[in-house]
């Protein structure tokens, strides 16, 4: 946001520092000024600042002001805006709230015999025309100027209505099934029930907080006008705001906690622009308050703060005194707080430990603890302030007890040529229905950013695929990425985290030698990273099945037979295999992408495989080769699990030499040529001792459904 100095000068007369010390020491102080711009003699300075969203209060020059005049001890001048005497109206003007949840404080002024026009400097204090040129905010005429520079003043939205154009009175209410209502921007809006609308007797004026309505909008005929300055509640708000898709100056503020008690000052700043250019006033302000909404804001409980707990937080200070009582009762009372001595403890000028009630000011709605206050006094008192010092820290540094096992997994998947990357905690929630283990177990978000990002992560998938969509959208064709992180699932009374490891790919396999040509990364790539992955931990089983596509048991984000199930000691860990043609063709994807998920917390389980480094045997190895005829339903996995199961310490090696089709074989069956390599660590194999272990295999092979060709 922007903000004049000259304007800021104006609430505080006394102010010495020049234009660059005092953006130094708010930057210091959490008020971030981002860049300052010297606007030429006499016209001090303009400010870019960057406001938090919590400190809404700071969003005008009055709150910046305020925050000067406490770092530098100055009187800030009060918000007054004398009016002339009301001519008598007879009967108040109606204003009833209907929705109370929704409007906590409603105040309106009636002004007759208005003339609208151009802005100007009308009063000392109200320089619209020369601070709306400083900022190079347009400006439209008086009445919607006077609003503009009322927010712009002291961050409070008002609005003006053409009072001969509402019939009746004023109603705050939610709108009605089937209203709409033509708001500034020109849009006719079909109002939703749960829309908070400011209305007269016959039809809504409107969206409360958001925008006015076009039917009642101020024009250069308009000659009496109703000034409204309100409080509406900041979630019924936002939400309607939502639902419209709009994003006003006045929501931006009311959705973030607008001050209860700023409304009749903002409507006496407007109605005195107003009134500059003739005009009077009939009858009193009319103010309705909703006592519990005034009770939930304006009375808000005191908070105890101690000096002792201040300065044991806090800790040194470079001055020798450090925080006294008297920097407490400096700092927050020109923070709009108010202290008063706590019963039953010492008194401040004891200078021992004094602990004080703190009542708080309306337009803070971020305080609520004692260690918020803390907090304004550090910042206040300024954090260069502080002594350096380390926290005290009495055990040494402890690894999370999965710490090894991560750092093995990250380790492989590095060496497979994987990158790691960080996705978003949050996803939609089609991509949450489509990727959750366990569908009804997705988490909403109660006030999401986005539609994009409005349930927590059910998987890291969602994430994955943005990222490799992200690079070849980019025009980078080969992708490896990782990504280790936490899914969440449950409801939002119970959520419950879990580590997980997705993983995807697509691209070319880089030239490893003349005799391997580039060529496409396939399932068996990955599933041979798979096999390293798991290989690090100390297993007794591991296979990969699929389901009969029919089934319906294969992840909907899996290609139905392009998918495998990762199973671990009878337990499934995870998922892989290519994404389903469908969702490719969703996020405009022309290749081959292959992915997958595993659960951490079901492979953390395991201890990792401690690496051993045997003996190299000094005697010759003996190499024998078995041709043999499988099934087609028999995988080569079953083989290599019977020939495992033997738990032959000869049997050092075993592996698939060659698979090939033989006419002269069943049209079901196959070849395959097995070779293995026997070796003893201590001497050399006779011949009685490799026919023994032949007949092991074949015997082997045998159990698993194949036979030696003949």
């Amino acid at each position: 946001m922007k903000i004049l100095t000259k304007w800021l000068r104006a609430y505080l007369p006394e102010l010495a520092a020049d234009d660059a010390q005092l953006a130094e020491d708010l930057t210091l102080r959490g008020i971030a000024v981002e860049g300052v711009y010297d606007l030429g003699a006499g016209k001090g300075s303009l400010y870019e600042m960057d406001i938090t969203t919590n400190r809404v209060d700071a969003m005008n020059h009055y709150g910046v002001a305020r925050e000067a005049a406490a770092i530098y001890g100055l009187t800030l001048a009060p918000l007054s805006y004398p009016l002339p005497d009301a001519r008598s109206a007879g009967q108040a003007f109606s204003v009833r709230i209907e929705d109370e949840a929704g409007c906590g404080r409603f105040t309106a002024r009636v002004l007759r015999g208005i003339t609208i026009g151009e802005s100007r400097d009308w009063f000392p204090g109200a320089e619209v025309a020369t601070y709306f040129s400083l900022l190079e905010q347009k400006k439209i005429s008086n009445a919607v100027d006077a609003s503009n520079f009322a927010w712009l003043a002291m961050g409070q939205p008002t609005h003006a209505f053409d009072l001969d154009k509402i019939e009746g009175g004023i109603v705050v209410r939610r709108a009605r099934k089937g209203e709409k209502l033509k708001t500034l921007d020109g849009v006719e809006r079909a109002l939703d029930p749960e829309d908070l609308v400011v209305a007269d007797h016959a039809k809504p004026l409107g969206l409360a907080g958001v925008m006015g309505g076009w039917d009642s909008m101020i024009t250069p005929e308009t000659k009496n006008v109703l000034v409204e300055a309100a409080w509406f509640d900041p979630m019924i708000v936002r939400r309607t705001a939502r639902r419209h898709g709009l994003h006003t100056d006045a929501s931006h503020r009311f959705e973030r906690g607008a001050d209860f008690n700023a409304a009749p000052v903002a409507s006496a700043l407007v109605s005195s622009i107003l009134l500059a250019n003739g005009g009077w006033i009939e009858g009193d302000l009319v103010d309705v308050r909703v006592a519990s909404a005034e009770a939930r804001i304006v009375h808000r409980p005191a908070i105890a703060l101690a000096l002792s707990e201040v300065q044991r937080i806090l800790g040194k200070t470079t001055a020798p005194e450090g925080i006294t009582a008297s920097t407490v009762e400096s700092v927050l009372p020109a923070l709009g707080c108010t202290l008063a001595h706590q019963r039953g403890t010492e008194p401040a000028a004891s200078g021992k430990n004094p602990t004080w009630l703190v009542s708080l000011p309306t337009w803070r709605l971020d305080l609520e603890r004692e260690i918020d206050l803390i907090e304004e006094i550090a910042r206040v008192y300024g954090y260069n302030g502080f002594a350096n010092t380390l926290p005290a820290f009495g055990e040494g540094v402890r690894a999370l007890p999965w710490a090894e096992s991560e750092s093995a997994l990250r380790r492989t998947m590095q060496a497979a040529g994987f990158h790691e990357a960080i996705g978003s905690t949050f996803c939609s929630a089609a991509d949450a229905a489509l990727t959750a283990p366990q569908p009804g177990q997705v988490v909403p978000l109660g006030n999401p950013l986005s539609d994009e990002a409005g349930v927590l992560r059910p998987s890291l998938l969602p994430g994955m695929l943005s990222m490799i969509a992200g690079n070849l959208h980019r025009d980078v064709a080969d992708v490896r990425l990782f990504e280790f992180g936490t899914v969440f699932s449950g409801t939002v009374e119970k959520v419950e985290e879990r580590p997980s490891l997705a993983f995807g790919a697509v691209g070319a396999i880089p030239v490893q030698s003349a005799l391997h040509p580039p060529r496409m990364i396939d399932f068996h790539d990955l599933k041979g990273v798979v096999e390293q992955l798991l290989s690090r931990f100390q297993v007794e089983a591991i296979y990969f099945d699929r389901f009969p596509a029919e089934a319906g048991l294969t992840p909907a984000w899996l290609h139905p037979y392009r998918a495998a199930r990762i199973a671990v000691d009878g337990t499934t860990v995870g998922w892989f295999g290519q994404l389903h043609p469908r969702e490719a063709a969703a996020r405009k994807l022309k290749q081959s992408v292959l992915l997958g998920e595993i659960a951490l917390d079901r492979l953390y389980r395991l201890p990792l495989r401690k690496p051993s480094a045997p003996e190299i045997s000094r005697f010759q190895p003996v190499r024998r080769d078995f041709s043999l005829v499988l099934n087609d339903s028999t995988p080569w996995e079953q083989i290599d699990r019977a020939i495992a199961a033997l738990q032959m310490p000869e049997l050092v090696d075993w592996r698939a030499r060659e698979v090939f089709r033989d006419p002269k074989l069943g049209s079901r069956e196959y070849s395959l040529l097995l070779g293995v390599t026997f070796q003893a660590p201590d001497r050399t194999l006779r011949e009685e001792e490799l026919q023994a272990f032949q007949a092991g295999v074949i015997e082997a092979v045998g159990s698993a459904g194949g036979r030696l060709r003949t």
